[in-house]
């Protein structure tokens, strides 16, 4: 589904904030990028969709080089990568059900986008992802009344109701309570397994990853030390990954 090959990026010239990244992502479960602050996950997730644009390397997406493309090819191959922000990116004065159906832009024309004449089976399926995401009823409720735990689910419902190939989530429980924390990869790891939609996700919290993850990869300075099942990510190796020893105590 996804491969990255010989993937680096670099902000200043001669200080690489990725390292040569080479991974390939299948098409099914969920994938957990793990890592400390400032090591690179989220300009790893960004890259895929091409939201950074990356130094060197290959993003090969079914079948496809992303980097190497642009304009409107650019613009039909993101329509298969969903995208989960860490603050959501919601608009406040607009429901719930006019951020979900947001989703839907790539599909539509500009003159139906501007008047929100959205097809009816997109309202119908804004309508079931509701219910799966735990928001029945929430439809007309306003953005900004939300619950920081209902907010991650409009933005997860809105990422699947685009369609996607690949769904990416970018630190979506970094904000959250513990509680709102599970319930929301709960929630990432049920929509992609019910829709074999794969799920790449960075994030702090090891033992959440170790909870609801296939598979883990952990980043230390720009680069991957560990690429494996959560079973084998021990004191060790998160110490390789983190560096600092005094957090496992």
């Amino acid at each position: 589904m996804l491969a990255l090959r010989h993937l680096s990026k670099s902000y200043v010239a001669g200080k690489p904030v990725l390292t040569d990244i080479n991974v390939e992502i299948g098409s099914r479960g969920i994938t957990a990028i793990i890592g400390a602050s400032g090591t690179g996950k989220s300009t790893l997730i960004r890259c895929v969709n091409r939201l950074v644009e990356p130094t060197a390397g290959e993003i090969l997406f079914d079948g496809r080089d992303l980097a190497k493309l642009s304009g409107a090819e650019l613009r039909l191959a993101r329509r298969q990568i969903g995208m989960v922000f860490q603050e959501y990116n919601l608009v406040e004065r607009l429901t719930v059900m006019e951020n979900l159906l947001s989703g839907r832009l790539g599909y539509v024309s500009s003159w139906r986008a501007w008047r929100r004449k959205f097809p009816p089976d997109d309202i119908r399926k804004a309508f079931e992802l509701l219910d799966v995401v735990g928001l029945s009823g929430f439809a007309n409720r306003r953005a900004h009344a939300l619950s920081g735990g209902q907010r991650p689910r409009v933005g997860i419902a809105r990422a699947v109701l685009q369609e996607p190939k690949l769904l990416l989530a970018d630190e979506p429980t970094a904000a959250l309570d513990p509680a709102a924390s599970a319930e929301t990869m709960e929630v990432l790891a049920r929509v992609g397994y019910a829709r074999g939609i794969p799920v790449l996700i960075n994030m702090h919290d090891a033992d959440l990853a170790k909870r609801f993850a296939d598979r883990i990869i952990g980043m230390s300075a720009g680069a991957i030390v560990f690429d494996g099942a959560p079973a084998y990510l021990t004191d060790d190796v998160l110490r390789q990954i983190y560096g600092d020893e005094t957090w496992l105590r």
